[in-house]
């Protein structure tokens, strides 16, 4: 899809949506992605079964959209799907740090495996990883870009 963030790969399965790729990444960030989580996978293009996802993503990327309805269909960890479940619960516009989704989920010594697992969100946006940042108010890693995160945070404070 083409967005105001440049051109995104969007991956979705009979179930949901599976995966957002990084803006302007090409087509092999998302086979090396696709690879872990969904063996024997095979691609195909269908505008028709993407159209609703993309329409949420466009009126979010505008402003227009402040939570998503869609099916989500994720692969992780049982810890990972527990980080993704805490990040879909952010309102939207609010921020916390690692240590407050460690404390969500009950684990509040797990703060690095919490990075990690934030940072193995296939889904930008509907999984709201953007929302973390550091403890002490700075930004922090994102797999698209701390300018890409500003602008996410940005966004959601119209």
């Amino acid at each position: 899809m083409s967005s105001v963030l440049g051109n995104l790969y969007v991956v979705a399965s009979d179930e949901g949506i599976v995966y957002i790729g990084t803006p302007n990444a090409p087509f092999e960030e998302v086979e090396v992605w696709a690879k872990r989580p969904f063996e024997n996978y095979v691609f195909e293009e269908n505008s028709e079964k993407l159209a609703p996802y993309i329409e949420q993503l466009e009126a979010y990327f505008t402003g227009e959209l402040r939570a998503f309805d869609m099916p989500i269909h994720v692969k992780g960890t049982p810890f990972q799907l527990a980080v993704w479940d805490a990040l879909k619960e952010l309102p939207y516009g609010a921020t916390t740090s690692y240590s407050g989704i460690a404390e969500r989920i009950g684990n509040p010594k797990a703060v690095r495996a919490v990075g990690a697992a934030i940072g193995a969100n296939p889904i930008l946006a509907i999984i709201p990883c953007h929302r973390v940042i550091g403890k002490n108010g700075k930004m922090t890693g994102f797999r698209s870009g701390i300018p890409m995160k500003e602008f996410l945070l940005q966004l959601e404070q119209k």
